[in-house]
């Protein structure tokens, strides 16, 4: 019942400007799904919630770091491209509800690799240190979650959102990190209801 947000999102997602302006030169071109196994939110395509200087600053990420861009075009002149969303039914975790669902999705994912007798997908950092960047336990949750909605023929989830506290904290015990943010994983790309150029913000001068 309140699974549909009611409201409109705006998405940005960081990518090669080539990319930006072909999709939003045509009415029909959409940005490419994210397949990885290490996607934080699973398949979809992926947008930073109402940020974006934190697009840019990923695509700069990586033009700088291209071996953590395998699946997509090299990015030389980092762009970004924003996106009018409709959340539909979407997968929030930040609701009780959605999170209960991520519960039974795990519960479901380790007694079906018992059964299998193989391990589980883990979260992993980069060279071993630091915040989990590499999400293939996560991942795997969420794909179950979206088998086992199918099987059970639910209405499948349109979009799926996730809050992450991530980067250093703001100051000494700080609850507040520098890299927090808020992203939407678009699984069905009817959601996306319009590509647009963000505007730059237009400075205040004083009167004369």
């Amino acid at each position: 019942m309140y699974s549909t947000l009611p409201h409109f999102v705006l998405g940005f997602h960081g990518c090669d400007e080539s990319v930006a302006e072909k999709i939003l030169s045509s009415d029909r071109n959409h940005l490419q799904k994210s397949e990885n196994d290490y996607d934080w939110l699973g398949p979809g395509v992926y947008f930073w919630e109402n940020n974006p200087e934190r697009a840019l600053d990923y695509a700069k990420f990586l033009r700088d770091n291209p071996h953590r861009n395998a699946s997509k075009a090299p990015i030389n002149n980092p762009a970004v491209i924003g996106a009018v969303i409709d959340p539909g039914n979407c997968l929030n975790l930040l609701e009780a509800k959605s999170i209960d669902s991520v519960k039974e999705g795990y519960r479901q994912l380790v007694n079906w690799h018992k059964t299998a007798g193989i391990l589980l997908p883990e979260n992993r950092s980069i060279k071993g240190k630091g915040e989990f960047l590499l999400r293939n336990l996560d991942c795997a949750v969420i794909r179950m979650v979206h088998y086992y909605n199918e099987k059970q023929d639910s209405r499948g989830y349109d979009t799926v959102r996730g809050l992450f506290t991530e980067g250093k904290p703001l100051y000494p015990n700080a609850g507040f990190h520098e890299k927090s943010h808020i992203q939407i994983c678009v699984c069905n790309l009817n959601c996306i209801k319009g590509y647009f150029h963000p505007r730059k913000p237009i400075q205040n001068f004083p009167l004369p």
